[in-house]
């Protein structure tokens, strides 16, 4: 692959927001053209993770190994800022059941693979994000189920197992054939990376757009409360991840991984989660899975604004 497609296809995954945006605005025009793939979107998703797996290499793997405390208790900052978070912002907003079982299954799931590039770009540590998300997300089929159990039966009663073997097989199944796919046919598959992130790219916008295209008779009657609540979930997991990072004695790129962490969520699955909760639950992640991206990006720029690096020692 030459340098240019190679550069085109990095551009594209890296504008992964606006993509978003615009396949949400063909759902909701035009929801005509993107309602027929409702049956199917566990597939996409599935789709999503196998691209994901097959650009995992095994050192991302090891790091959780030969940093196990930083991982650990990251992952214990994500499951624990986010669905408390998003479980009190329901509660005093006072969001109606299906929107505030949406949020709350927003802040359940693992955080977003597109942290680590982020990451880079906020010249953080990219290696811990990756074992952040891959850890998380090796942990969500125990972890958000359990989560939507306890804080989602305030709303309506969400059955643990059905939720468990779904994330095994849209989510785990999927990022472990690709792995495998990578490690068994490494040499041929690296020369095609960047396909795989643009992959996963189309992916995400079409589930997005789908979830638009579903509910387009509801959205006008949403209120400005679940735009409210989408900025502070999102706000709140920045501030406090970065907060958590302090409170663990991490340096300042281990703060900037966790905050990016925790403030961005993998809310694609979580729309594909919610569908079978509501088509209504997964409105909350779509809004969150676009604005999270905007606010970290903008966030990463912030931080190296006038400067290239930061000192190692730090």
């Amino acid at each position: 692959m030459n340098d240019k497609v190679t550069r085109g296809l990095k551009w594209f995954s890296n504008q992964m927001f606006l993509w978003v945006i615009v396949v949400v605005l063909v759902g909701y025009f035009f929801p005509g053209i993107l309602a027929p793939l409702n049956p199917y979107s566990d597939w996409l998703f599935a789709f999503i993770m196998l691209g994901i797996g097959m650009v995992l290499s095994p050192k991302d793997v090891q790091v959780i190994w030969k940093r196990p405390v930083p991982v650990l208790l990251g992952s214990a900052a994500q499951f624990v800022i986010m669905p408390a978070l998003a479980f009190l912002i329901a509660k005093l907003l006072d969001l109606p059941p299906n929107l505030a079982i949406g949020l709350i299954l927003a802040g359940a799931v693992p955080d977003a693979m597109a942290a680590g590039v982020v990451s880079f770009l906020a010249d953080a540590d990219v290696a811990f994000s990756v074992s952040l998300t891959t850890f998380t997300t090796i942990v969500s089929p125990i972890a958000t189920p359990a989560l939507m159990y306890y804080l989602g039966k305030t709303y309506v009663a969400v059955d643990f197992w059905p939720m468990f073997f779904r994330i095994i097989k849209i989510v785990i199944i999927p990022l472990i054939v690709g792995f495998l796919i990578k490690k068994r046919f490494t040499s041929r598959i690296e020369k095609f990376d960047p396909i795989f992130p643009a992959f996963s790219t189309v992916f995400i916008a079409f589930i997005c757009g789908l979830v638009v295209a579903i509910n387009k008779e509801k959205l006008p009657g949403i209120t400005y409360e679940i735009f409210l609540a989408v900025i502070l979930l999102n706000g709140g997991g920045l501030a406090l991840g970065y907060a958590a990072g302090k409170l663990f004695r991490f340096n300042v790129r281990y703060c900037r991984t966790l905050a990016i962490g925790v403030g961005m969520q993998n809310a694609t699955l979580g729309a594909v989660l919610a569908r079978h909760i509501s088509s209504e639950s997964a409105i909350p992640n779509v809004l969150f899975a676009t604005w999270c991206i905007i606010t970290a990006s903008l966030l990463a720029r912030f931080w190296t604004r006038g400067k290239n690096t930061i000192p190692a020692h730090i």
